[in-house]
């Protein structure tokens, strides 16, 4: 690390992880970085890894309730170099921040959680319940050997959590400042519409499939498609890319591709909106194929105590009850939740994710292991 005299636990372990470029799905070593540590603290380490991606979960503690922090090692490539300040894998502190790849999403918050851990198992050895870690190298990735595989794993063998605490990058202006409780939905498509290739000076030889397909196209993008569901906003349709065309503009294309994507409230869930996205396209004739990709159901977490833990403890610390939210892309908690488990996420400012010189503020990072150990205390306490 560069840039600073001196630094905490928290601030030297985020260096450390930073420092290794666990571009996903390679954990370039952090993972095993973290299990050494927790392991000193007397964690039990189970190391699950599927095809070319690394999980980790490290538990301490037995029985209920299983209160699980979840988060993510790997992290999206940094982009041209030359464009960063500094070199991205090479942590720096300048003016108060720290700077790297990973600093907010989200090698900092494994830190903490590391620390966190480390203190509570200290204080508390005997504490009721499991309190536990689980890492993955693919969330910024396919998303299908990490936590979505862990899951599935999980269920078969009934493996228990009742909680679970997200580390993503949730605050907005200040530590604290958001309280996650749910997530929307994602689920994309593409579309392929087929027609019949010709010259334009000829349509009535060919069949378009832009013409064909524009009022289906038009009524998907226009739909109001619900009014929201309690702190979700309402059901989004969005079409990403259209290709179609030779290149040559004498050409009526054969083919039309449409990729769009849905982020849906709990109103809806992936079967129900792929019949009734199939059903508007046939009610308009076309002669199409249509494929797929599920990310994740919409999960919710209600008024019980993890939520209301949460809130006291992120208004202690940001000075003001935070605002709760179901806003943002997905996260790993989108399958963790079909386990049963309540679900919210907290976690340092996200305004400098997935760009050049991202960063997290020193003093911010310094305050999430107690932030942490505050919920941990708050969920698992020692008297009960």
């Amino acid at each position: 690390m560069t840039g600073a005299a001196a630094h905490s636990g928290v601030l030297e372990l985020a260096c450390d992880l930073i420092a290794r470029p666990s571009v996903t799905p390679d954990d370039a070593g952090c993972q095993a970085l973290v299990a050494g540590r927790l392991a000193a603290a007397g964690f039990e380490i189970e190391t699950l890894r599927f095809g070319e991606v690394d999980n980790l979960w490290a538990t301490h503690g037995s029985g209920g309730p299983v209160l699980a922090l979840l988060g993510h090692t790997d992290v999206v490539p940094p982009g041209p170099r030359e464009a960063w300040t500094s070199d991205p894998f090479a942590p720096a502190v300048r003016d108060g921040l720290l700077y790297g790849r990973g600093a907010a999403d989200m090698k900092g918050s494994v830190a903490a959680f590391v620390v966190a851990l480390e203190r509570f198992v200290a204080a508390h050895p005997d504490h009721p319940g499991t309190v536990a870690l689980l890492l993955t190298s693919d969330e910024e990735g396919d998303a299908i050997d990490g936590v979505r595989r862990v899951a599935r794993l999980f269920g078969e063998r009934g493996t228990r959590i009742d909680w679970c605490i997200t580390g993503e990058p949730s605050s907005i202006a200040r530590l604290g400042d958001l309280l996650r409780v749910g997530r929307r939905g994602s689920l994309s498509a593409t579309l392929v519409v087929r027609g019949v290739q010709g010259h334009v000076a000829y349509p009535d030889k060919a069949r378009n499939p832009i013409h064909l397909a524009a009022p289906a196209l038009a009524e998907l993008a226009s739909r109001r498609w619900d009014e929201g569901y309690e702190s979700f906003p309402p059901t989004s349709l969005q079409v990403s890319n259209i290709q179609a065309g030779t290149g040559a503009a004498n050409v009526i294309p054969g083919e039309l591709q449409v990729q769009f994507n849905l982020r849906y409230n709990p109103h809806w869930d992936a079967p129900a909106l792929e019949a009734e996205v199939a059903a508007i396209l046939d009610r308009h004739g076309l002669d199409y194929a249509l494929r797929w990709h599920r990310s994740g159901e919409p999960f919710h977490t209600p008024e019980g105590r993890l939520r209301s833990a949460a809130r006291e403890v992120l208004a202690r610390f940001s000075g003001a009850a935070p605002e709760e939210s179901t806003g943002g892309g997905t996260s790993d908690a989108r399958f963790i939740a079909p386990l049963g488990a309540q679900c919210i996420e907290v976690g340092p400012v996200n305004a400098s994710i997935h760009q050049v010189d991202e960063h997290v503020r020193v003093a911010d990072l310094e305050a999430l292991p107690g932030l942490y150990l505050a919920l941990v205390e708050r969920l698992l306490p020692a008297s009960s």
